[in-house]
């Protein structure tokens, strides 16, 4: 499992033409991607995104006739 710490000190500034990372994932299992996938999502959004949303709002309007 992917420990959900975030290094704030750390900073990399990375060519993203050169970078090639594909091979690391492709090392990785489906479960790894996966985590990593909601390590990235909830770092970006949160923990409680989903119920944060905006609130849908509907409107019923008449149609004019012909």
């Amino acid at each position: 499992m992917i420990e959900e710490k975030i290094q704030r000190n750390v900073f990399e500034v990375l060519n993203l033409h050169e970078a090639d990372d594909r091979a690391d994932w492709h090392t990785r299992s489906f479960a790894e991607r996966i985590e990593a996938i909601e390590f990235m999502r909830k770092a970006m959004f949160g923990h409680d995104r989903v119920s944060a949303r905006l609130q849908r709002v509907f409107e019923i309007v008449a149609l004019k006739g012909n």
